[in-house]
């Protein structure tokens, strides 16, 4: 368990890990909120909060007067709601991690507000924090393995050979993150599972198996290990290079998509979110078949 945006917990345990892990990108130019509102401070924190910036020069009276009547003189809230102390929270800004310098951090710029406890924060405030908020933002936190596929023959293989593709599923398991606040009694969890594995040759003068290059998941299995006595077969998922590699080596691209959903508290059911895909590369160097005149 970790707390890494504020009011917002983020549970990892079901997370994929190692070093090799990395976040998927979506199918689809969504990404999760770059900012949101949740709460942040007690009415004593608030004045403490305030209190700390009134007068620095660069607030300016005019500003310091603004604040002091909106939170202090009754406009619309006075002495920093405390006479509501432990029955409800002011709400703030915050900013997803890692998304500092992204333009939508700037979009969550409307002042502090109160929420009481139990009640929904105003309806013109769509960055509030919500279960498909925080499904959202669970989403950023997920971590799937980096896709090293086996190759049969490894590393070096002959123009026009078949070469079989396959991976080692006990890596590529649903993977999960749950992100809540506390404070609010609210919790999400996304969750992702991978569906298919793409793979290029890395050249167009390639075929592959399928047509598509595009690998199906089966009963948690994802192509076929090839096994001695199948060198006339087609595999199921693999490349046939039509081409030597000459003195390099093709780069082969393998990528997982992975199908995303999430459940969360008052939500019925899973829901869905856009497709997600992390992918890698690996050498493959391609041979002329040799042949001996005699």
């Amino acid at each position: 368990m970790s707390a890494t945006a504020g009011a917002v917990v983020f549970d990892r345990a079901k997370n994929g890990t190692g070093e090799s892990v990395g976040p998927v990108s979506s199918t689809t130019n969504w990404t999760p909120p770059a900012c949101y509102y949740a709460p942040k401070y007690t009415p004593d924190q608030l004045q403490k909060y305030k209190e700390s910036i009134w007068g620095v020069e660069s607030t300016g009276y005019q500003w310091d007067a603004e604040q002091r009547d909106k939170y202090v003189n009754g406009n619309p809230y006075k002495d920093f709601n405390k006479a509501k102390a432990g029955k409800g929270y002011w709400w703030d800004s915050y900013v997803t991690q890692g998304r500092e310098g992204d333009p939508g951090a700037a979009d969550c710029d409307k002042d502090i507000f109160w929420v009481d406890k139990g009640d929904a924060p105003p309806a013109d405030i769509p960055e509030a924090i919500t279960p498909e908020m925080l499904a959202q933002l669970a989403y950023a936190e997920i971590r799937v393995p980096s896709t090293k596929v086996d190759l049969a023959p490894a590393g070096t293989t002959k123009v026009n050979l078949p070469t079989w593709a396959w991976l080692d599923t006990a890596k590529f398991k649903p993977v999960s993150v749950t992100a809540s606040v506390p404070l609010l009694n609210v919790s999400a969890t996304t969750t992702a599972e991978p569906v298919a594995l793409k793979i290029e040759p890395g050249t167009d003068d390639a075929t592959t198996y399928p047509a598509s290059g595009v690998c199906e998941f089966d009963s948690g299995h994802i192509g076929e290990p090839y096994a001695k006595g199948k060198s006339d077969e087609t595999p199921p998922c693999g490349v046939r290079y039509l081409r030597s590699s000459g003195d390099g080596a093709y780069k082969l691209k393998a990528t997982i998509t992975w199908k995303i959903h999430w459940t969360g508290t008052g939500v019925a059911g899973a829901q869905r979110l856009p497709e997600g895909t992390f992918g890698a590369t690996q050498n493959v160097i391609v041979q002329e078949i040799q042949s001996v005149n005699r």
